[in-house]
């Protein structure tokens, strides 16, 4: 039988489910990586908060509940999906003031 493939609704919630466990997963490393985070990176983190960045930042919520998690004010970046690519990019450029991207 060929044709057209039928149509499958998926609710908000269903998919929630799928991807929390790959959620606790970042908050996770979220947390481990601010146990290790230097005392003066720290505060300006602190104060700042964290920013998001990326095409998972825009998931309905995700904000909300790294903050409660990490009880840090938690931002989306401005166009979340050129984030990356930009950063990456000034990275790049400006690769002999971060040495330790290099290790292996």
């Amino acid at each position: 039988m060929t044709g057209i493939p039928k149509e499958i609704q998926v609710s908000y919630s269903e998919i929630a489910h799928a991807v929390d466990k790959s959620i606790s997963k970042i908050e996770e490393a979220i947390l481990q990586a601010l146990e290790k985070t230097p005392p003066e990176l720290s505060a300006d983190i602190y104060r700042t908060g964290i920013y998001l960045a990326g095409g998972g930042s825009m998931l309905r919520g995700l904000d909300k509940r790294i903050s409660m998690r990490t009880k840090l004010p938690v931002h989306i970046a401005e166009d979340p999906l050129r984030a990356v690519a930009r950063g990456a990019g000034i990275a790049l450029k400006n690769i002999h003031r971060f040495p330790f991207l290099l290790k292996s």
